[in-house]
């Protein structure tokens, strides 16, 4: 009998072991996970699988990333491994990845590890430094981190990957890029040209201006673009110019821009006078009428030591020259950006010493857009070309005239979208004596004429700005007494006062606006016209306006006393549908004749006599489709603030929410809410639900007294429940 329960025992072991074993093999081919975070953090986004589900040609990425690393690059690895993965899972047969094996820089190294770093290194992915903590020292490492994406001969590359935030983003953004790049360049009628203009006579001055030798500068670029043409299908064609030697060279080089030096010759003119030789350098890239020249020399003036000259580091043209050819075939989807009308320019200029003050540019801004749009600069004057989808018009002060405000109320007409960023003042800051009066700046009410469009699709822009309570808290030193100092007019727009059922404001949990004015939504003028609005983020319950005369010195701001006065405000609103025109039933404006043609008296005649020989030629011809009264459906975006746009708002990076906030918005207005959805996946900031100070007080109570009482309540129940089951045994056996 003994016998028979040992080996049933062992019997029993077996089995269960087996089990084991053959769970374990049934999970590695039946594999699957569940991904249970609120925002579906670690699963493919829609956009994903469509990129890698509708690949027409193999797509091979190469991955080179050291193995063992210290956290929290080794999770780096883990999670580009599993991203991968499911990439693969949901992709057709064109898709492939594969980890390479590259040991430390440092050290033995195997063959085979020696040769994937020279592989590594051929697509120009070279090892970086990282940091690492061994036994309280503080180390440095070289590591491979980087991966290279061939998709037909076209090849991208990410040198360095040392986060996984917007990874996924990234990978699926490349993947279509590269995909759009294959299409445009197998439909390209003609090469791309490129030339170089480098004008021989510089040779003469290179020392002088330290740029080293130039007599080779054609020879390296030559090859440059012939590398280049193996993954651009042959379209470049590359062309070196000597302006110095031919006239119509030097004449082109003025025409595109090319930078050209001016210095005394060692000759003399005829009438005894030194003479003056010239030279240019440069590089201009043009393909279908667009043209962008990239400088080979750059001019720095640099205080005390007087201007410095540098020449291009040829190591990084290859990059720069892809760049470049990218941005002029326009292969990302284009945007529009406003130029003139005192609107905020993407580039702005530096001030120099003893140079009047430039206007502030939007740099971030234009580092953050042209990753994944390729930025058109509209004048209105010249209308609006037709690839554009899409019309940022930030922080104007100057009037539009009605030629102008047709042109955008017909380009919302045609189904697209308008982004409007609007300061409902100009600041106008005081000079001379009146600065010593210690004079803060004036703020001058603005009225574009965009008011008049708004207002008939049913918005309004108030002048006015609003302050909150919740606020940024600017920390004061300790030479002005220490503590925090509200700013009161850069509310901070909590997740209860953001609309996140609007696609591109999902997972968006907070804001910083700054010098906002309200932007009212008129539900009975947007019901008149058929349209629908809807507010984007407010500003918290306990703000209010400041109008009339405007003072934002935050020592002297105060919240009002009258609680009446308090009151959430819209600060962005959207308005979609089919927009009708303002300008229907009325008369359709004329092309103002420019202050240029105006001014010459013989080109004004000449443009009148035009203008009426075309209205006798066209007498009697009635045109249709020239003026659309009601339009399909578009998108219409109003922020009350065109500061959130600038540099000290947006980080360059793209990390903060206000940056994700903006390229959402944009991707919404392009018809790319899953790339807008892809990208606040994970933000750094996300902060609690805030909530009351009985609540808060009631939890922290409970954390410090309730769980002792509990247990002492519970002790309390075990002693009564033994005490009571000891009684009933004394009184079962006192019987």
């Amino acid at each position: 009998m003994k016998r028979t329960d040992r080996q049933q025992k062992y019997y029993r072991f077996l089995l269960y072991l087996a089990v084991v074993v053959l769970v374990n093999i049934a999970g590695l081919t039946l594999f699957f996970r569940l991904d249970l975070t609120a925002n579906r953090l670690y699963s493919l986004s829609d956009a994903s699988i469509e990129a890698v589900s509708t690949l027409s040609e193999p797509l091979t990425i190469n991955v080179f990333f050291t193995k063992d690393l210290p956290a929290p690059h080794n999770n780096t690895e883990r999670y580009l491994h599993d991203l991968l993965e499911e990439y693969s899972a949901h992709s057709n047969r064109y898709f492939n990845y594969r980890f390479y094996d590259v040991s430390a820089e440092e050290g033995d190294i195997s063959e085979k590890a020696r040769k994937n770093q020279e592989l590594a290194r051929g697509y120009g992915i070279y090892p970086v430094q990282i940091q690492n903590i061994e036994q309280d020292e503080v180390k440095f490492k070289k590591a491979y981190m980087g991966m290279v994406m061939m998709h037909g001969d076209v090849l991208d590359k990410i040198p360095s990957i040392t986060t996984t935030e917007g990874l996924e983003y990234r990978l699926t953004s490349m993947i279509e890029k590269m995909n759009s790049k294959i299409s445009v360049l197998l439909n390209l009628e003609e090469p791309v040209d490129i030339r170089l203009y480098l004008s021989s006579s510089l040779s003469d001055i290179a020392s002088r201006l330290r740029i080293g030798d130039i007599r080779g500068v054609s020879g390296q670029l030559g090859s440059i673009v012939e590398e280049l043409n193996k993954k651009y299908y042959g379209k470049l064609v590359f062309a070196s110019l000597d302006p110095s030697n031919d006239p119509a060279a030097q004449k082109e080089a003025v025409d595109y821009g090319v930078l050209t030096l001016r210095w005394p010759s060692q000759t003399q003119t005829v009438d005894g006078q030194p003479a003056q030789e010239r030279g240019s350098a440069g590089i201009v890239i043009s393909s279908g009428g667009k043209h962008v020249a990239i400088p080979l020399i750059n001019v720095v003036r640099v205080p005390l030591f007087g201007t410095q000259y540098n020449f291009a580091d040829m190591a990084t043209m290859n990059e720069n020259l892809s760049e470049v050819i990218d941005d002029v075939l326009d292969i990302n989807k284009k945007i529009g950006f406003l130029s003139g009308h005192g609107a905020l320019p993407l580039s702005g200029g530096q001030q120099m010493p003893g140079q009047p003050p430039q206007q502030e540019g939007l740099s971030n801004l234009n580092a953050l857009i042209s990753e994944e749009y390729s930025i058109n600069s509209v004048d209105l004057g010249e209308g609006i070309p037709d690839g554009i989808d899409c019309l940022v018009i930030a922080g104007p002060t100057q009037e539009f005239n009605d030629y102008e405000l047709f042109q955008i109320d017909q380009f919302l007409m045609k189904g697209k979208s308008l982004a409007l960023f609007l300061d409902p003042f100009e600041e106008i800051a005081m000079q001379g004596q009146q600065m010593n009066y210690n004079q803060g700046p004036v703020y001058r009410p603005l009225n574009t004429g965009l008011e008049k469009l708004l207002g008939h699709y049913g918005l309004e822009v108030s002048k006015s700005y609003v302050l909150d309570e919740n606020c940024f808290e600017q920390r004061l030193p300790e030479m002005y007494g220490g503590g925090k100092q509200a700013i009161y007019f850069a509310p901070v727009i909590r997740d209860e006062n953001i609309n996140n059922r609007l696609p591109f404001m999902k997972n968006i949990k907070a804001l910083i606006s700054i010098l906002s004015s309200p932007v009212e939504l008129k539900p009975d003028r947007l019901e008149a016209v058929g349209l629908e609005g809807g507010t984007v983020f407010s500003s918290s319950a306990r703000s209010w306006e400041m109008s009339g005369r405007i003072n934002l010195n935050p020592m002297f701001l105060r919240p009002p006393d009258d609680p009446g006065e308090l009151k959430s405000s819209s600060l962005a609103a959207i308005v979609t549908g089919e927009f009708p025109s303002y300008f229907m039933g009325r008369e359709i404006p004329e092309k103002p004749v420019s202050e240029e043609a105006a001014a010459d008296s013989i080109e004004a005649a000449r443009i009148k006599m035009d203008a009426a020989r075309a209205a006798e030629l066209a007498e009697g011809i009635e045109g249709e489709g020239a003026f659309i009264e009601k339009g399909e459906a578009g998108k219409l975006v109003v922020v009350g603030s065109a500061a959130l746009l600038k540099n000290n708002v947006l980080d360059q990076g793209g990390e903060s929410t206000n940056a994700t906030f903006v390229m959402n918005l944009l991707d919404h207005l392009n018809g790319r809410d899953q790339y807008a959805e892809m990208r606040s996946k994970m933000q750094r900031y996300n902060p609690l639900r805030e909530t009351s100070g009985g609540t808060k007080t009631l939890v922290k109570s409970f954390n410090i007294a309730g769980l002792p009482v509990i247990v002492a309540l519970f002790g309390v129940i075990v002693w009564l429940r033994r005490k009571a089951r000891k009684k009933r045994i004394e009184m079962m056996f006192s019987r």
